[in-house]
């Protein structure tokens, strides 16, 4: 299996910083969007999903601003 990037894991950790900043589960998530938790696990733990995934799922949980520290 292929190692995440370190583009990946940035995305995939904002994600979830965000989805546990507003007290979201990945099941709450999954219906908000219409897809099944155990494909936003998959997505999270993979690191690996589109970024219009990244700004469906941001806008879900109604994240209106991120910051991205290098």
């Amino acid at each position: 299996m292929a190692q995440q990037t370190e583009w990946e894991t940035m995305a995939a950790n904002l994600l979830k910083a965000e989805l546990k900043r507003k007290g979201v589960t990945y099941a709450q998530l999954a219906d908000l969007i219409g897809d099944k938790e155990v494909n936003i696990r998959n997505k999270l733990s993979r690191g690996k999903f589109t970024a219009a995934f990244l700004l469906q799922s941001l806008s879900a949980i109604k994240v209106q601003r991120v910051e991205i520290l290098e």
